[in-house]
């Protein structure tokens, strides 16, 4: 019988996995009432030719969760906030808040933040909320930081934790991050360039969800634990099944649900925005050891380094995963995101550029950041099935 990891293979790139477990858990009802006949959706232009971006993200992950806890390093208070695997930009806010609260600074204090992706950027904010004067110490910065080649959608339980791992008080702790998180990504809805918004999902497949699909030969991954769906389903908009006058897709089956996506330029771009106006600096400064950390003047530091801690503090317990995306030119009114079971699609109708994901074989333990062109190229190719041209 297959693993609940193989049959996941089979279904979509793990980065998308939340939403599609939820397709494919149950058959569920038609979705009559719910949805008329489709609404006319804009066809993605799936060609080599629009690829404007094909970038590597390094995912952190760690088996048995996010790293977060205090030492005593080179002389200072080091708050670790790193290792989230694919989850980063998901549970971002509420990870901050769990770690400053492993130190409670006194307002008007000072406290570095190394790291200026998806966990350093809002940990900074975090803290500045509280009273305190940050400065962010980066190599990079958006968008050239790591994070700023992620998918984009709300994935809080993507590689956060080995299922092996995933205790009652690991389990407490992610909730209460998820929730939070979710909550300061409802106050972002509306503003200008929609940093955040919610999407129309489309999950769709050649045989009944139902049916596993072998996602091919075993694999050194561990399986996952299905947070999501135990501890933070209220959270979720219901995905329907569809009958085929609902939906534009040349396939027999198709779920439709609703799923909230970052457009990663704007968000970034805000973040950082927020951070500098509210008396935040950003240096640009290279670690190579933590005995660095002496010559800074704040007192409190807070690592976020993600991947990159694996070689700041020898961290064996990083294991890469490499994530390959590329992005089409925008289409306007591509506000929808696509899963195609089986075969290796997740695209994301984001407004800096329609996402593209494929996951090879040995993404797994894979630390290469070199882009694989043909294989973005690959995925477009199947994208443009959906949309068979007529003329």
């Amino acid at each position: 019988m297959l693993g609940r990891r193989r049959f996941v293979a089979g279904a979509v790139a793990l980065s998308a996995a939340p939403f599609a477990r939820r397709a494919f858990a149950a058959e569920g009802s038609v979705g009559r009432e719910a949805f008329a006949p489709h609404a006319p959706i804009t066809p993605i232009d799936a060609r080599a030719d629009r690829l404007i971006d094909v970038r590597v993200c390094t995912r952190p992950f760690r088996a048995e969760g996010p790293r977060i806890e205090v030492e005593r390093i080179a002389g200072k208070t080091v708050v670790h906030n790193y290792g989230h695997g694919g989850s980063g930009w998901s549970l971002s806010w509420g990870s901050a808040a769990a770690a400053l609260s492993l130190v409670d600074p006194k307002p008007g204090s000072r406290l570095a933040v190394i790291g200026c992706g998806a966990i350093g950027l809002t940990t900074a904010l975090t803290a500045q909320r509280m009273g305190l004067r940050v400065r962010i110490y980066a190599k990079e910065r958006p968008p050239e930081v790591r994070s700023a080649g992620a998918t984009g959608v709300w994935s809080p339980d993507s590689r956060i934790v080995a299922e092996a791992h995933s205790t009652p008080a690991f389990e407490r702790r992610w909730e209460a991050m998820a929730r939070y998180s979710f909550r300061r990504y409802q106050s972002l809805l509306g503003l200008p360039g929609d940093p955040i918004e919610w999407h129309a999902s489309y999950f769709l497949s050649d045989v009944p969800f139902s049916q596993a699909i072998d996602g091919g030969g075993e694999s050194t991954e561990p399986d996952y634990p299905d947070l999501e769906d135990r501890l933070i389903s209220d959270l979720h908009a219901r995905s329907v099944a569809l009958l085929p006058e609902q939906h534009p897709f040349p396939v027999p089956f198709a779920r439709r649900g609703e799923q909230l996506t970052f457009n990663i330029s704007a968000y970034a771009r805000l973040l950082v925005d927020d951070f500098e106006r509210a008396g935040g600096e950003i240096v640009t400064h290279t670690f190579d050891s933590p005995r660095q950390f002496r010559s800074l003047h704040e007192p409190v530091i807070v690592n976020a380094t993600g991947f990159g801690a694996r070689a700041l503090l020898g961290d064996e317990s990083i294991v890469p995963v490499r994530g390959q995306t590329a992005r089409l030119v925008p289409q306007p009114d591509v506000h929808y995101n696509l899963y195609y079971r089986g075969h290796n699609l997740a695209v994301v109708g984001r407004r800096d550029g329609i996402l593209v994901q494929a996951q090879a074989e040995d993404d797994f333990g894979n630390d290469r950041i070199e882009p694989d062109r043909a294989m973005s190229e690959a995925a477009v190719a199947r994208l443009a099935t959906l949309f068979p041209r007529t003329t």
